[in-house]
């Protein structure tokens, strides 16, 4: 069984994620969304970034980076 590495395409506010996110479902690409703040909170630490981190399938980089171009964020 191989070990596939997903590929960070984008951090940044929880607003822009979601947008991304949108747009990123309509051609059915389903990314990993960490939200290491939350994350941290839920441990019991602390954190001083709110951004969120989107994170794709190699497979799907080169679509998800086009999609971001078209989003201009």
């Amino acid at each position: 069984m191989s070990q596939t590495s997903y590929i960070k395409l984008f951090v940044g506010p929880q607003m822009q994620v979601l947008k991304i996110l949108s747009a990123l479902s309509e051609v059915k690409i389903i990314p990993v969304i960490k939200d290491r703040a939350e994350s941290a909170r839920l441990a019991g630490f602390g954190s001083f970034s709110r951004d969120q981190e989107i994170w794709v399938h190699p497979d799907e980089k080169e679509k998800a980076e086009e999609i971001l171009k078209v989003l201009s964020v």
